[in-house]
């Protein structure tokens, strides 16, 4: 009987040497993982971030001086309007916790979370297409080349070295490989179809630059159902919903609970807050800090969410000379 109690002893004994480095294994995985998915998060959302940055008041031509950009949107400054994505002076502009135009700040799923920055980028889409022969009677642009991602009621930007304009489409067809604009338009629609900050009609030459807007505002927003309490990072950008121009909010990356951005403008030797930049358009950089946290809310050694801060700095490259 002693014998067998002394084998029982030392029988549990090894099973509890065993269950606790299985326990500490799966502690470890669950830790790399989680911490994994954490830098994972990280990655997808500087990437996109910095795309969009770079982008930042681009017009595809060598014309971004804000004063050889004319938008005829008529909820553009020039038609009397206040939208964001229509005003070409928000091509780069960052809120520092409020303020921000392009979304709505509660508690709701997508929401912007009140006291976290957010920023607004307006320039053209990478996909850009040139163009054939313009006809400003006819306010027609025929292409080069035909694109499956055009379609009525686009938000466009079209430029030369010499002048750009943003302006809504009102017709696309594929076959002749035209574009049109007149003022038909109704949402927003075009204020002129003189694409021009003069009254004299601007043509633009052969091979010119014509790309559909890119519109985007970044913040931390609220995470849908069925997650409780949770945030993530959000992307605001520009549609065509059947000719309707409007924006909607995607969700990002996920457990992102904090975005901090400072700015570098022209002439300063340090990155500042929102709240101390005088002139966003010669703002040429961008430094995002993000902190993320793990899905896994026991993955950390003190049985707690992991949490990790990263930063990335982006330059606005067709501000640098």
């Amino acid at each position: 009987m002693v014998e067998l109690m002394i084998a029982m002893l030392l029988g549990l004994i090894v099973i509890g040497g065993v269950v606790s480095v299985f326990l500490a294994n799966q502690q470890s995985y669950r830790t790399n993982q989680a911490l994994g998915d954490v830098q994972d998060g990280a990655r997808i959302a500087f990437e996109l971030m910095a795309q969009d940055i770079r982008n930042a008041g681009l017009t595809g031509c060598d014309s971004s001086g804000s004063g050889n950009i004319t938008s005829v949107l008529k909820n553009s400054p020039g038609g009397g309007g206040n939208t964001w994505w229509a005003n070409w002076n928000n091509a780069l502009i960052g809120y520092g916790g409020s303020g921000d135009p392009a979304v709505t700040t509660g508690t709701a799923a997508g929401n912007h979370v009140a006291g976290t920055d957010s920023l607004q980028l307006i320039g053209a889409e990478n996909a850009g297409l040139s163009i054939l022969s313009h006809s400003t009677a006819a306010t027609t642009f025929t292409l080069n080349e035909t694109s499956p991602d055009l379609a009525p009621g686009d938000a466009m930007i079209v430029c030369d070295p010499q002048f750009a304009a943003i302006f809504q489409s009102t017709s696309y067809s594929g076959t002749a490989r035209t574009i049109g604009y007149s003022t038909l338009t109704t949402t927003p629609g075009n204020y002129s179809n003189i694409l021009a900050g003069t009254g004299i009609p601007y043509t633009f030459g052969a091979n010119a630059h014509i790309a559909k807007l890119m519109a985007v505002d970044w913040y931390i927003g609220n995470t849908p159902p069925p997650v409780v309490g949770g945030l993530s990072l959000y992307r605001v950008q520009l549609a065509n919903s059947a000719g309707v121009l409007g924006t909607i909010a995607d969700e990002m990356v996920r457990n992102v609970t904090l975005m901090n951005i400072q700015y570098l403008q022209s002439g300063n030797t340090a990155f500042a807050p929102a709240s101390s930049i005088t002139n966003w358009g010669a703002v040429s950089a961008v430094q995002v800090q993000l902190r993320l946290q793990s899905t896994d809310q026991y993955a950390g050694t003190d049985a707690r969410p992991i949490t990790r801060i990263f930063t990335a700095t982006t330059t606005a490259r067709n501000r640098v000379n």
